[in-house]
């Protein structure tokens, strides 16, 4: 049962966006998407870490448009990711020239399944409404939403003029840091509206306002949900690299997603030189799942450790089963509907290991210092089998594929799945 079906979390009610078939908002599961580092222009690299990315879970893909070359590589880029079965909607990111790209890319334009507009870029001064508009109308033309998408970094430095002269000219001013988050806001909602009247549905807007600041970010998106209904794109930019960048964004989206605010979402980690970049995506996917307000694949509770274990093994297994299950979850989640919502244990002593594993799906309590070396294992909080030896992650792993295809696939159960008290012993211990 998810946090949303507890009852936890009420979700904000916003306007339904169709992006190339993805649905955020209006209700929809809430979406998890990524951007690649690639250069577009470089067609094969950026078809494989598409690919990549959307192999590891993410919903859509964003590509950064800010070339010519970028622009003109779109359309080959869509046709190479579907001729691998590759579905997943991409996202054009444009910044200063947009307006001249799509103007001189059709296919471009046809090929991206929405636009990503910073409106703190489109132009400055009389130019600004001229190309605001051709973006907007290019949209329209193709039938495109178009995400808002308001940098604290890029703010629109006319309207943060007007509104600090008018907050100077204030009976009571508000601080500079709060007159610069109404400016955030100010700028994603009057955008919308001039987007709308110059005809593009409410209904093909999604609105963000992206700051590097936790509290900053929860007040503005705070303000933002409440003065519209647009679906929210939720990011913490600039969040940083490793540790810092995953504790940050987790703790700023995780106080607005409980809150029901946020429709689709991106953890936008500075990989590690030569790093692996679907590394966000799992960041995403593991926070909506811990909070209850999606399934990815199945999770892995362990223990951290301490005195009473007797050697790494239990966190290799744990490491082993997590890594086991993700790898599993591409062909599973065809052919086995709702594994995605399964619970595994892999505890390390006595202590907390038979309760926690009673509670899992299906659980392996490891033996501590001092303890008997066997490990009890328990399916749907019944104690089935007991292993002991030095094959016991082999043993326990294919327990687990049996458990799967038995809940999830309907196949019989095997014996080890049976509340038998048995002692199954995988050569010596070592």
């Amino acid at each position: 049962m998810s946090a949303i079906e507890r009852g936890r979390v009420e979700r904000r009610t916003t306007r339904r966006v169709d992006v190339g078939g993805v649905i955020v908002g209006g209700g929809a599961p809430i979406v998890v998407q990524s951007m690649t580092n690639t250069d577009t222009a470089d067609i094969d690299a950026t078809v494989t870490q598409v690919a990549a990315l959307a192999r590891a879970g993410s919903e859509l893909v964003r590509v950064t448009i800010n070339t010519s070359e970028a622009a003109a590589a779109v359309p080959e880029i869509r046709r190479r990711l579907d001729d691998i079965g590759c579905s997943v909607p991409l996202i054009g990111d444009f910044h200063f020239n947009g307006h001249k790209l799509l103007t001189q890319h059709p296919g471009c334009a046809a090929a991206l399944a929405k636009y990503r507009i910073n409106p703190g870029n489109v132009g400055k001064g009389s130019k600004r409404d001229s190309q605001f508009a051709t973006l907007i109308e290019i949209a329209i033309a193709h039938g495109k939403p178009v995400r808002i998408g308001v940098n604290w970094g890029s703010l629109d430095q006319a309207l943060l003029a007007r509104m600090m002269d008018d907050n100077a000219a204030s009976a009571s001013p508000s601080d500079a840091d709060a007159v610069m988050r109404g400016a955030i806001v100010a700028s994603a909602l009057e955008s919308a509206a001039q987007a709308e009247a110059l005809g593009l549905p409410g209904e093909r807007i999604i609105l963000s306002c992206k700051v590097s600041d936790v509290q900053d970010l929860i007040a503005v998106y705070r303000a933002l949900a409440q003065r519209c209904d647009y679906p929210l794109h939720l990011g913490l930019t600039e969040a940083g690299m490793g540790s810092k960048g995953i504790v940050a964004s987790a703790a700023a989206m995780g106080v607005l997603l409980q809150q029901g605010i946020g429709d689709t979402l991106r953890v936008s980690l500075t990989p590690e030189p030569g790093g692996d970049r679907t590394r966000e995506v799992i960041v995403a996917q593991e926070l909506l799942q811990t909070m209850g307000l999606r399934s990815f694949t199945p999770m892995v509770a362990a223990c951290p450790g301490c005195g009473r274990t007797t050697s790494t093994y239990f966190q290799e297994l744990a490491q082993r089963i997590q890594a086991f299950l993700r790898t599993s979850m591409p062909a599973w989640r065809a052919s086995y509907p709702g594994v995605e919502t399964m619970h595994v244990a892999v505890m390390g002593c006595v202590v907390n290991g038979p309760g926690e594993s009673r509670l899992a799906n299906i659980g392996i309590s490891l033996p501590g210092t001092g303890e008997t070396p066997v490990a009890p294992v328990f399916v749907d909080g019944q104690k089935t089998v007991t292993l002991k030896g030095e094959r016991i992650a082999e043993e326990f792993e294919r327990i687990v594929l049996d458990y799967v295809r038995m809940k999830y696939g309907g196949e019989p159960a095997s014996p080890q799945l049976l509340p038998e008290r048995r002692t199954v012993a995988v050569k010596a211990i070592a």
